[in-house]
């Protein structure tokens, strides 16, 4: 089936080369652009370095009840994958012809989409061969997976870098709750135990607990809290290419994602939101444990006030590879700040089935050794 043809927009981010005008793209881990056509190599201009302050929090009641400035929003021609909903916005000269999170061939023009503009971007710091040797060594590392499986992903299949949407949420927070110390202590008791067939009484320490009824607050100030702002990757891909270095967020500029893809949001505000304030609360439960002190704790109330709630729109830099290896697709994702890999994996019947014959026959030794000596 032939790709629907899609025709540029003015809302794609394009940075003409000033020496040839062709399209220029964001070269990972430097602060410049590369044409490819001519080799021209051009500094990205921006007021602030990285690090420095210049990132835009907007208030967290304004973007809920959708009263943020006309500013903070963008219109953007962005593309829907209809397997995994994966919403990627048209950028530059980078047209998604097929989705780069599935490798479903065919996607949908869906047209302008007003969403919140992002705050901030952390560029690319790794290139795609560095991101195909992390992805190479975790196959690699890989225990009963096919043999061929990581030198088909060596042969130098492309992979695809993708800008993710994330939000980040600041509150501050303070806490009231109930519940009780639980504070150990050892009273000798006489027990009755069977050995060898036989009843005995034995003398044991056995531990007891004494509760005692507590009431506090504690306080905590959240910054950054992060959060998916998609459904095409499982949460747990994306919670295991976490730690990310926020540090390296930069004011938002366009050309960072020359010659990327950017993937809008479809987790909306108060969806992201209810999920960050859930790992408040989990984060929120442990520092009242920590107040409560004892061996054990547990926790009757917690009632929490939040106040400054912020939030901004982030974009982060992933690597994307869908293998379809013995007519079964398998993802990837590379966390392009870091190398760390996450994705899909086969396995091998037969190393598997071969694993357990070699057991089996271990175990058959052992008896085999066992039986010869004593007897």
């Amino acid at each position: 089936m032939a790709l629907p043809k899609v025709t540029r927009d003015k809302t794609e981010h394009h940075t003409p080369c000033e020496a040839c005008g062709a399209d220029l793209r964001f070269a990972p881990g430097q602060e410049k652009l590369l044409c490819d056509h001519c080799g021209h190599e051009q500094a990205i201009p921006r007021a602030l370095g990285r690090g420095q302050s210049g990132l835009v929090e907007l208030p967290l009641e304004a973007g809920l009840s959708a009263r943020l400035p006309g500013d903070a929003m963008q219109d953007s021609r962005t593309l829907k994958c209809p397997n995994c909903a994966a919403l990627i916005e048209i950028t530059g000269a980078n047209h998604a012809g097929q989705c780069p999170f599935c490798a479903t061939p065919v996607v949908t023009d869906t047209g302008l989409t007003r969403q919140i503009k992002p705050q901030g971007v952390v560029p690319f710091a790794l290139t795609e061969a560095e991101a195909h040797a992390a992805l190479s060594k975790w196959l690699a590392g890989l225990w009963f997976a096919p043999s061929g499986l990581t030198q088909y992903a060596r042969k130098g299949r492309k992979m695809t870098g993708v800008y993710a949407p994330f939000w980040t949420f600041d509150a501050e927070t303070r806490s009231q709750y109930t519940g009780a110390r639980g504070d150990a202590y050892y009273e000798t008791e006489q027990v009755e135990v069977e050995v060898n067939g036989r009843r005995e009484t034995r003398t044991e320490q056995v531990r007891r607990v004494n509760w005692t009824p507590v009431a506090g607050r504690v306080a905590r100030d959240f910054d950054d809290v992060v959060v998916y702002a998609s459904r095409s990757l499982p949460p747990a891909y994306m919670a295991a290419l976490q730690p990310w270095d926020l540090s390296a967020l930069t004011p938002y500029n366009p050309d960072y994602l020359a010659g990327f893809e950017a993937e809008g949001y479809t987790v909306d505000l108060s969806e992201g939101h209810d999920q960050a304030r859930t790992e408040m609360a989990r984060v929120i439960d442990m520092d009242v444990r920590r107040d409560i002190g004892g061996d054990e704790q547990r926790v009757a109330t917690i009632n929490t006030d939040f106040a400054a709630e912020t939030f901004k729109h982030i974009l982060l830099p992933i690597w994307t590879a869908a293998y379809k290896y013995r007519d079964t697709s398998y993802r990837f994702v590379v966390n392009a700040q870091t190398g760390q890999v996450r994705g899909d994996r086969p396995w091998s019947a037969w190393k598997i089935a071969f694993a357990v014959i070699l057991a089996a026959i271990a175990v058959g030794v052992g008896v085999w050794l066992y039986n010869i000596q004593h007897h």
